[in-house]
């Protein structure tokens, strides 16, 4: 796990070009504390930089940029490959070299074998620079749940890219702010892909690659994996053993590391499912990190402990404060690469896991989105009927006092993202015009010029199932944790996210995968056997901080007079009397931190 950096510019000089890539690599530093790199091929005006947290391969011979042995391809990693060993093996039979231990290694000599084929046979989560000095191509790879970043630039036949945003704007490659991030950011909660807070600096796809022609200075983007579902499981037996079965391969094969690894336990079903099932494999080499809070509703100590009964390694708790929440607040800020309303939790968790010993930590993330663990999963229902009232009278809700109902205003516009704004919108279209003083049409513009997506989902589950994957997890959860445990020098891996689990769930009926009245019901229902019945009988917490109460009494948040527009103030007012979601009082306290 790493973070990676680099131009190609023939327009530039490549002393020029060195510089702005070191600023980038430095920017990064916290995310590859352990080494750095740079390489340079002048006759390309190409530069790679590298900053490396040592995972697999410890030595100085997992230094990045890295060759092959014949120097035919240079690769800038961030990532890990977790089925490096068994495509290794297959190479070293083809007759491949290798002079390292290293995934990083195994990527470029699959390339050399088979191509652009090699980036679909990768199983991990990855985001790479590889640069082929026979054909003078380089291509930019991402993985396919995107759960690692990867940003480019490209203007005047310069391609730029990197890890975090802030690298380009610190380098002086892209400095012009995108004026409609905020509108999308109040919208959403996020700023969602491809775009981002700066001008010409989009996110690449997932499951994508970006090819650079460096002899005319062009490129195309293009999918390199898509493997649709053709046939479906319907015996609910045989879907509950194929997620066992398909669970057990994720988590064996994610706990590969050279260097210490430990689970996030919460309490919850999967982070206490992932945990269980880590156990098996590594048992008193694990390590547990866990949070806790004297606010007794947030408290999940009690069921941290049904699975720390379980398990052997060792145990690390944390009491978290809302004095260490104040202390911490402007270095959560400064990690953030682009505004969110989530990531304090990932940022707790993460600091804790590094001061624990770990470098690497397994999370629950993802399973929610495969399995319906959110309201949304039947609250989609109601859309198909709110639809059938005339948009004249749905904005008719801009008016209703009671601030959940506003966003029914979304379902007047027959866009995709609206559906999804419904269920998890911050803000509806009226409130942010008023608080950034602007037309509501310009507001619908920017939220809704987009190329809509084409049927994201057959039935409504499936659909919400589409929107909880590629716009909250996808712009939230994931970036989140990526940008707040890389602040740490820290890395999250996510194995409900494994390329082939993804592919199991997926290929179960939806009428079995997804259940009305029990959330995850047929992924407990498969590990019945280890899951203690009060981790899973029991309300949905998620992992959550007690935010309300630290937000409402930290006195920079709360300040009304921070804030530039009446209804700005108007919303921190109605949020000290506790009618607001903190969520929405974070938005706007980091927009004017921004401004």
């Amino acid at each position: 796990m790493c973070r990676i950096a680099g131009i190609i510019s023939k327009e530039l000089n490549i002393n020029d070009i060195q510089r702005k890539v070191i600023v980038m690599c430095d920017t990064l530093k916290h995310g590859g504390p352990d080494d750095e790199g740079i390489f340079i091929a002048e006759d390309m005006g190409l530069v790679f930089g590298h900053r490396r947290l040592s995972i697999i391969d410890l030595s100085s011979k997992g230094h990045q940029p890295m060759a092959d042995v014949k120097e035919k391809a240079r690769i800038t990693f961030n990532g890990e490959i977790y089925n490096y060993p068994e495509l290794k093996n297959e190479l070293l039979q083809l007759g491949a070299q290798f002079k390292s231990n290293s995934d990083t290694e195994v990527i470029i000599q699959a390339y050399l074998y088979w191509g652009m084929a090699s980036f679909a046979k990768l199983r991990g989560m990855f985001a790479f620079a590889l640069y082929d000095t026979e054909k003078a191509l380089t291509y930019l790879v991402r993985d396919t749940m995107g759960v690692k970043p990867l940003y480019y630039h490209v203007q005047g036949g310069q391609l730029s890219f990197a890890s975090e945003v802030t690298a380009l704007h610190e380098a002086g490659i892209a400095t012009t702010i995108n004026k409609n991030w905020v509108i999308r950011f109040l919208a959403f909660g996020h700023v969602p892909e491809p775009e981002t807070t700066l001008v010409d600096v989009l996110s690449l796809p997932k499951g994508n690659l970006l090819c650079w022609d460096h002899a005319n200075s062009s490129y195309t983007i293009a999918t390199y994996n898509d493997t649709p579902v053709t046939r479906y499981i319907t015996d609910i037996t045989l879907a509950k053993k194929a997620l066992n079965d398909g669970l057990r391969v994720a988590i064996k094969r994610q706990l590969i590391a050279d260097a210490p690894i430990g689970v996030f336990l919460s309490g919850g079903v999967d982070s206490s499912l992932v945990t269980l099932l880590a156990n098996q494999y590594k048992q008193q080499d694990l390590k547990t990190i866990s949070i806790f809070f004297n606010e007794k509703a947030y408290d999940e100590r009690a069921y941290q402990q049904e699975v720390f009964n379980k398990i052997q390694g060792q145990k690390f708790t944390h009491l978290v404060q809302r004095q260490d929440f104040d202390e911490s607040l402007p270095a959560i800020l400064r990690a953030m690469d682009m505004p969110t309303t989530d990531g304090v939790n990932s940022w707790f968790i993460s600091k804790y896991a590094r001061q624990d010993g770990v470098k690497a930590v397994l999370s629950g993330l993802g399973a929610d989105e495969l399995f319906g663990g959110y309201p949304s999963f039947n609250r989609i229902d109601y859309i198909k009927y709110l639809k059938s009232i005339p948009p004249a009278l749905l904005k008719l809700t801009n008016y209703l006092g009671a601030d959940q109902y506003k966003k029914v205003n979304y379902l007047s516009n027959d866009h995709t993202y609206a559906d999804y704004l419904f269920l998890r919108g911050l803000f509806a279209p009226a409130e942010i015009a008023a608080i950034l003083n602007c037309d509501e049409k310009e507001v619908y513009t920017v939220l809704f010029s987009d190329i809509d997506i084409p049927n994201p989902g057959i039935t409504n589950k499936e659909k919400a199932a589409w929107f909880e994957n590629n716009l909250y997890m996808q712009n939230q959860l994931l970036r989140d944790t990526d940008v707040m445990s890389m602040s740490h020098g820290l890395e999250v891996r996510v194995p409900f996210l494994d390329e082939d689990f993804q592919q199991t769930v997926n290929s179960i009926a939806p009428d079995i995968r997804f259940d009305k009245h029990q959330p995850k019901k047929i992924l407990v229902d498969a590990f019945k056997d280890i899951l203690p019945p009060s981790v899973w009988n029991r309300p949905k917490m998620g992992f959550s901080f007690p935010l309300q109460q630290w937000m409402a009494q930290h006195e920079e948040i709360g300040a009304e007079s921070l804030y530039k527009s009446k209804k700005a103030r108007s919303v921190i007012k109605a949020f000290k009397n506790n009618k607001v979601h903190w969520s929405k009082v974070f938005a706007l306290y980091q927009i004017q931190k921004h401004a």
